[in-house]
């Protein structure tokens, strides 16, 4: 359950939507990723997140590891602050075909995404 204030999290989700538009614009719309490598480093991550869901904390250190990966995954766009980070573990939830694609990995991914991304963004960002 996240115990961060409504007004919080709307600040998370305004973070994320403005450093978004600001990387989209500055990079011709993220032309330097390699698009598919990034979805194909998410499924393999994703993968390997699927066996501790349920079974660790996603305050654990191997979860941290995995979220430490998804994090530099994510920048491979742009570096998100704390705040944009969070919001995008909110995104997760809020954006059905986002919901949809990582619930497809574990019933439970968004949520246990969601807990794991906060904790260590307020840890390391």
């Amino acid at each position: 359950m996240n115990t961060k204030s409504e007004n919080y999290l709307n600040e998370c989700r305004a973070a994320l939507s403005s450093e978004q538009t600001h990387s989209l614009a500055i990079t011709a719309n993220w032309a330097h990723v390699d698009k598919q490598k990034v979805h194909a480093d998410w499924d393999e991550l994703y993968r390997e997140m699927v066996p501790v869901i349920g079974v660790l904390l996603p305050s654990a250190e191997p979860v941290q590891a995995l979220i430490a990966e998804h994090y530099r995954i994510v920048s491979r766009f742009y570096k998100p602050s704390k705040k944009a980070y969070i919001g995008m573990s909110l995104f997760y939830g809020e954006d059905q075909d986002m919901m949809k694609f990582h619930n497809g990995y574990h019933r439970n991914m968004v949520p246990f995404l969601a807990q794991a991304i906060s904790i260590y963004a307020e840890a390391n960002l």
